[in-house]
């Protein structure tokens, strides 16, 4: 018995069973982006409060680990079974070019938005040595960003994230 409090007091056990990083709501609050339809129509992530956000940010071309993270992210959501429709997936675009009509129907349902580029690196978090565009980001349905995924994540490690988030709340 000594043992263990010893070493949960003392040594601190530092394991974790969570894939992506938990970022702490109040270093990244959620600021006031001018965000767009792709009609051009004022459009916001506030439509989205009360579900949980699915959040990755490229531009309009998007290329093949734009294109994988955006076929994860759909993917993930349907393999939460009953619990997808507490789900909503988001592709903040950074540019203003036009998107390829097959990708917006092979990834229809995903809701596409234009925003500031600059906006969003102020707001959103990358890991030392890569972009905004290499991670999925976890919006809860308060509208705090709370999860960021790494590059070239593990789909299977994310979906055990997602079913523990879910599973652990009950609002979304």
């Amino acid at each position: 018995m000594l043992a263990s409090y010893f070493t949960y007091y003392v040594i601190k056990p530092q394991s974790r069973t969570n894939y992506g990083t938990l970022l702490d709501p109040k270093s990244y609050p959620m600021p006031t982006l001018d965000l767009r339809t792709l009609d051009g129509k004022a459009g916001g992530l506030d439509a989205y409060k009360g579900k949980w956000i699915m959040l990755q940010v490229n531009d309009a071309d998007c290329q093949a680990a734009c294109q994988k993270k955006l076929y994860d992210m759909r993917q993930l959501r349907l393999a939460q079974g009953k619990e997808m429709d507490r789900i909503e997936r988001v592709w903040l675009i950074t540019d203003e070019q036009p998107l390829a009509t097959i990708t917006m129907r092979e990834y229809d349902g995903t809701r596409l938005l234009r925003a500031q580029p600059d906006a969003l690196k102020a707001w959103l978090p990358a890991d030392q040595g890569s972009v905004l565009a290499d991670h999925i980001y976890m919006i809860d349905p308060l509208g705090n960003l709370m999860m960021r995924f790494p590059k070239d994540a593990d789909p299977n490690r994310i979906k055990k994230d997602l079913s523990k988030l879910l599973k652990a709340s009950s609002i979304g």
